[in-house]
């Protein structure tokens, strides 16, 4: 059984973010769970991915104090395998700016919420290569609410591979999902 086989039965319908197709091409609306009017597509989204909504996954404030931000968590998870191509894309939404150490801590938030799938497809579905080789990018989309201005994406040297390395996009207007992916 494929990683997105397994990962599609661990996670409730209710926790996934349905793909559609436009013109022959896969594409998903993601939007800001506290703002409904604030969302952006993601264009050419391969057909096998699974897009998660991380937020659904109850805080575990119950558990940790939250001091250094590890109760948070972005907000989408994108895990794709399509022709050998491995990746998992964290993204975070802001309807305006957001403050970059709140959106770091909500990155790596989304990285535990994979890192605990990752051992729960070990341990219950024994699979001890589960979600192993995957590239990893974390991106931050800010002002969504505002699409009246065109996209501005502010990218530092090197590949988007680690929360505080994020790719940062402004006034999505028209997002591939092959430059999330960092293909």
């Amino acid at each position: 059984m494929s990683d997105i086989d397994i990962l599609d039965q661990m996670i409730k319908d209710s926790a996934k973010q349905p793909l559609s197709k436009h013109q022959n091409k896969m594409n998903v609306e993601l939007a800001e769970p506290k703002q409904p009017m604030s969302s952006t597509i993601i264009y050419g989204v391969p057909e096998n991915a699974v897009v998660i909504k991380v937020d659904t996954f109850p805080s575990p404030d119950a558990v940790f104090n939250g001091s250094q931000g590890e109760c948070r968590r972005a907000d989408y998870v994108i895990v794709s395998n399509a022709n050998g191509k491995k990746v998992i894309v964290y993204i975070e939404m802001k309807a305006t700016k957001g403050s970059l150490p709140e959106i770091i801590q909500q990155l790596k938030g989304a990285q535990c919420f994979i890192a605990y799938c990752r051992e729960v497809g070990k341990s219950f579905w024994q699979e001890q290569d589960f979600l192993k080789g995957y590239r990893q990018r974390f991106i931050s989309i800010g002002h969504t609410s505002i699409p009246k201005r065109k996209t501005r994406i502010m990218r530092q040297t090197g590949k988007h591979d680690r929360p505080e390395k994020m790719l940062k996009i402004d006034w999505p207007h028209y997002v591939q999902f092959n430059m999330l992916a960092g293909a």
